[in-house]
């Protein structure tokens, strides 16, 4: 297991709370324990955006808002303006889900276009992590996913919203890697509630982790009740 110390793995951490029974003092809670730790990001839905920039004012610990989660099938417009409002709140980071439907019909275009738009909404405001929801795709259209991802711009590929079917895998990590270029980063997601789990993530090439179990790793344990 490569060496890797609890401050270097909060630092690649999105400290994350997206259940939809969140209510304000969870999402306080949340911020505390991501300036505590010093984790890299907290990951939110966008309603939340104020409240942690509030929170983590000049802290350093980034906020990352998700758009059109968990399903990606929204208007594009409409996801883009969700990705505007957030970053316009505070949010330095957009995670947004691709058009999953598009991409599985093949419609290329579309998925590219969705991705294209968001990231133009938020340009200059905040970076874009495109999930895959890699549990509805075979090997083929995962690379075909980081291709078009490439192509709109985004900055990141993602694994999973961690609602979907599955969630983050070393050998997803290790594909998304390899078909993306250097410029581009991987996010692992979804089921990552461990130290070990973690470690392997990054081995594999992930350079951000995206889980509701950050304390729980860092401090070397297991959180087996996480929901993402």
């Amino acid at each position: 297991m490569t060496n890797l110390d609890s401050k270097t793995i909060a630092s690649w951490i999105d400290h994350t709370l997206l259940k939809p029974d969140a209510t304000e003092q969870a999402i306080e809670q949340l911020c505390f324990e991501a300036l505590t730790h010093k984790f890299h990001s907290v990951c939110v839905n966008g309603r939340w955006t104020s409240l942690c920039k509030e929170i983590l004012g000049e802290s350093g610990v980034k906020i990352a808002v998700v758009a059109g989660f968990p399903l990606g099938a929204n208007h594009t417009p409409v996801k883009s303006f969700e990705a505007a409002v957030a970053a316009a709140a505070g949010a330095t980071e957009i995670d947004m889900v691709l058009q999953i439907g598009q991409l599985l019909e093949g419609n290329y275009k579309a998925v590219e276009e969705d991705i294209r738009d968001v990231v133009q909404a938020v340009s200059g405001q905040a970076i874009v992590k495109v999930i895959f929801e890699t549990g509805f795709l075979n090997e083929e259209q995962k690379i075909t996913a980081c291709k078009l991802s490439e192509a709109a711009g985004a900055h990141f590929v993602k694994t999973s919203t961690g609602f979907g079917p599955g969630g983050a895998t070393v050998e997803d990590i290790r594909l998304m890697r390899s078909n993306v270029s250097s410029a581009m980063q991987v996010k692992a997601s979804g089921g990552i509630r461990d130290l070990e789990t973690a470690v392997r993530m990054i081995e594999a090439g992930a350079t951000r982790l995206g889980t509701s179990s950050g304390v729980a790793i860092i401090k070397g344990l297991a959180d087996p009740n996480a929901a993402y």
